[in-house]
């Protein structure tokens, strides 16, 4: 599917196009129109036009000249000159100026339709071209190191994907062999003077040191690296047979870290923190084993620089504790109610109740619930009270719940008022946009009602407002356009005495030839025709 711009100085030529030819013949799914090259150079600013046809001799801005700044500015669209002129210069001019079409005026509507399902068709061929699988795989192969990084960087955060899909985005990646084997985390903090490199020279440093680590670790281990949020370093290492022993592997570990380490200050000038884990199976234990990381770099090692030291198990015992995963889990619950992901949210809270063990973890989840419920409500420009009604003073008294299924009710029954309000939001806001645009239309008969002008009208984007339109009413706005017009003409032929040519002027018809015309092919009579029949 595609959409058309039509671009003439003669009005009603633009008029007649887009309303008499059966563009969707051609797969055209949207018609604007734009009656001189500055304003087709407006309506591509704010619509995605594919096919552009337009006249040729135009006062001010011509067409070839329009067809040069639409190549230059959007390459992917294709124009298709009309010209009454049939010197063959003309059409070589065309050419070198990006057109792909060159038609003779008064075109018929077969070879209109012809010449725009030609370009369609080699619009789809280009855009084939670009979605390759050759192409895919070479951009795929180019970007997998900082794509590994994403995907890593996500589950550190704790996003959780299905085993199946986490299994085939790892293979997709090229991810070494981690699914449910152990592993080790390395979390490496860069140190002095790397801090207060800019960030392209601090990315060659972190790509530097990615490189040396699979250097010095393989092929005895597999390694799988990426940045986290604090913009350390972190390694995931499993062991590439399996044979060690664990007192074995962490000498081989702690001794690969120094050898990195000493690397990091001999070849870079710099100095670097490196803590290891202990073991855990992936990714069961990723979360746990990097957050017992982090603690441990916190608690024990603060703002003391250069050292190497191993995790140990109490250490990520200490962390696991109290840690709700559910609470922070990707994408997180504010994320959810921003989103209007309504059903995800409520499983979200189920998961965080079930988790729920102590007063202490009740009350942190009543906290991160109610923040996130006041978040939204702010960010959309309302109170939350206003919003909640009278749940609203369970927030103002601490802590009013006692045990987990209370705190999951009253959190049940907060998200579906805050997803009641939004759907009545999102109601009325179509409501309101249906009915602006056909005052609008109804207002402005006579004038321009295209798409892009109602756009204008509006503040709205015109692929936007066509399909809330089409979504809400069952029809395009062109069709309405239509439809009203001729509703219209019906109306003023039976109830004055206007002429045919006033009544056409009112109905925003240049040309009364070109209203005869559409009010014929609406009704089988001429306009004079119908009020002799039907007039009283």
């Amino acid at each position: 599917m595609a959409q058309l711009l039509i671009v003439d100085d003669e009005r009603h030529i633009t008029d007649r196009l887009s309303e008499l030819v059966p563009w969707s013949e051609s797969g055209i799914t949207g018609v604007h129109k734009a009656y001189s090259a500055e304003e087709a150079l407006d309506v591509m600013e704010s619509c995605t036009i594919d096919i552009v046809l337009t006249d040729i001799r135009m006062p001010g801005m011509s067409g070839l000249e329009l067809s040069e700044q639409i190549r230059r500015r959007w390459r992917k669209t294709k124009c298709i000159l009309l010209s009454g002129h049939a010197e063959f210069e003309y059409a070589k001019e065309a050419i070198r100026h990006g057109a792909v079409s060159y038609l003779l005026k008064p075109a018929k509507d077969e070879e209109l339709l012809a010449a725009v399902a030609q370009v369609r068709t080699e619009l789809a061929e280009e855009w084939r071209e670009v979605i390759s699988q050759e192409r895919i795989a070479q951009a795929l192969r180019e970007n997998l190191p900082q794509m590994r990084g994403n995907l890593l960087g996500e589950l550190l955060l704790g996003k959780r994907y299905a085993a199946a899909e986490l299994r085939d985005k790892m293979t997709m990646l090229s991810v070494p062999e981690f699914y449910e084997q152990a592993f080790a985390l390395m979390l490496v903090r860069l140190e002095q003077p790397f801090h207060n490199y800019d960030p392209h020279s601090l990315a060659l440093v972190e790509y530097a040191v990615g490189n040396m680590a699979e250097e010095l670790f393989q092929p005895d281990c597999q390694l799988w690296h990426g940045k986290d949020v604090h913009q350390y370093l972190v390694f995931l290492i499993t062991h590439g047979e399996g044979g060690a022993d664990c007192a074995e592997l962490y000498r081989m570990l702690e001794s690969k870290a120094s050898q990195l380490k000493d690397a990091i200050h001999t070849f870079l000038r710099g100095s670097a923190t490196i803590l290891i884990s202990r073991t855990g199976v992936f990714p069961t234990d990723l979360a746990m084993m990097y957050d017992g990381t982090l603690s441990t770099l916190r608690k024990r090692i603060g703002d003391v620089s250069d050292l190497i030291l191993t995790v140990s198990d109490a250490a990520i015992g200490e962390n696991e504790t109290c840690s709700l995963s559910s609470l922070y889990e990707l994408p997180s619950l504010s994320h959810l109610l921003e989103a209007g992901q309504w059903q995800q949210a409520e499983q979200r809270l189920k998961s965080i109740a079930a988790e729920l063990q102590t007063e202490e973890q009740l009350l942190e989840a009543y906290f991160i619930i109610a923040s996130a419920a006041s978040s939204y409500a702010h960010k959309n420009g309302q109170r939350l009270s206003d919003l909640i009604g009278p749940g609203y003073e369970k927030l103002t008294v601490g802590l009013p719940f006692r045990n987990a299924q209370q705190l999951l009710d009253w959190s049940l029954e907060l998200l579906g008022r805050l997803s009641s309000e939004a759907e009545t939001d999102k109601q009325d806001s179509r409501a309101k946009l249906i009915a602006d645009v056909r005052q609008f239309v109804e207002q402005h008969l006579d004038e321009d009602v295209s798409l892009t002008a109602i756009s204008r009208h509006v503040f709205l984007h015109p692929v936007y407002i066509s399909k809330i339109y089409k979504l809400e009413t069952g029809e395009n706005i062109t069709e309405y356009v239509y439809r009203i017009r001729m509703e219209k003409a019906a109306r003023l032929l039976l109830d004055t005495s206007d002429k045919i040519y006033e009544i056409a002027a009112r109905l925003g018809y240049q040309r009364a030839h070109s209203f005869i015309h559409v009010f014929k092919k609406h009704t089988g009579l001429t306009p004079q025709e119908y009020r002799d029949k039907y007039g009283s």
